[in-house]
């Protein structure tokens, strides 16, 4: 187990952290057709995709120097379901890349469940 868990981390984390350094070195993206591409084109012209470049690149980093691992997987998180929405209802394109993604995420987030238990607290105690 603790070899498949360190080759999922190192391809998530290289992953993100190969998109979050292209996102920031390169913001042009290939032309998408219809409304896809007026929404990819405006999140470049606004620089949000450079903020999801360094979001990423800072998740994927931490994914692969192998130090808060939990941290990384919850800033990759909301990053992936973006992924997978804009993929299904925006782009209307194929979401391999997406579900490989939450699939690698899932896995790692179910090794390190014992760092998210206490997201799942009924009443936690304050101090």
């Amino acid at each position: 187990m603790k070899i498949a868990t360190l080759i999922v981390r190192i391809l998530l984390g290289l992953a993100f952290f190969a998109g979050g350094l292209n996102h920031i070195v390169n913001p042009h993206m290939p032309p998408m057709p219809g409304d896809a591409g007026v929404y990819i084109t405006l999140l470049i012209s606004t620089k949000y995709m450079t903020i999801v470049g360094v979001v990423e690149l800072i998740g994927g980093l931490l994914l692969l120097v192998g130090r808060f691992v939990p941290l990384g997987l919850t800033i990759l998180a909301p990053v992936i379901v973006n992924i997978l929405l804009f993929d299904i209802l925006v782009a209307h394109m194929g979401t391999a890349i997406g579900i490989v993604c939450l699939v690698l995420e899932v896995f790692l987030i179910w090794v390190y469940r014992r760092s998210f238990r206490g997201l799942f607290d009924a009443a936690p105690e304050l101090f």
